[in-house]
């Protein structure tokens, strides 16, 4: 199965941010990530055997109840690979968060490594995608858009477990399925 950890925003935020989204949308030809859709990766792994998730679970409580709950708010947008001819279109985290969020990651990747489950991607950077394009696309004025972008702050204090099923969501897009969220600070 493919999971993900992830840190998920509550829906007065997702839905801020849905509607700062919601009037633009219909001037890009890309695929919009709904607001009930959007996180935060941490760790991600694109084949986890079902019989190593209870240990992926236990491993990521414990790594969770290493840190303490914290303050983040989505502000400012990038692209990957980059703006000129990106393909992801995201929204991310202010700096202060970072120390926050990179122990996070790597609490979680440590977990599922000592679990024995592969984890993709060798660098962090904490964002959520809003949008993909199919084909490399200029997404630089929808970076600059984004750059304006500040939403609510929330107090991070879960993370949660989530398995993707590819195609099984609306438009054949991936349905996602919160497994166990497990709090920060082990309460």
């Amino acid at each position: 199965m493919r999971l993900f950890t992830a840190v998920l925003p509550p829906d007065d935020v997702a839905d801020h941010l849905d509607a700062f989204l919601d009037v633009r949308r219909a001037a890009a030809d890309l695929r919009w990530t709904r607001a009930d859709a959007f996180h935060l990766t941490l760790a991600f792994a694109a084949e986890v055997e079902e019989w190593r998730l209870d240990e992926v679970l236990e491993r990521t409580a414990g790594a969770a109840a290493r840190r303490t709950p914290f303050e983040l708010r989505l502000a400012g947008g990038g692209a990957f690979p980059h703006a000129d001819a990106g393909k992801v279109l995201w929204v991310g985290a202010p700096t202060s968060a970072d120390e926050e969020l990179e122990a996070l990651a790597r609490g979680a990747r440590a977990a599922y490594a000592t679990a024995g489950v592969p984890v993709d991607g060798a660098r962090f950077r904490p964002h959520v995608t809003v949008a993909r394009s199919g084909r490399p696309a200029r997404l630089s004025d929808w970076v600059k858009l984004l750059d304006g972008y500040a939403g609510p702050s929330w107090t991070v204090d879960e993370v949660a477990v989530v398995a993707s099923h590819l195609g099984e969501g609306a438009g054949r897009r991936p349905r996602h399925e919160v497994l166990a969220t497990v709090p920060l600070g082990g309460h």
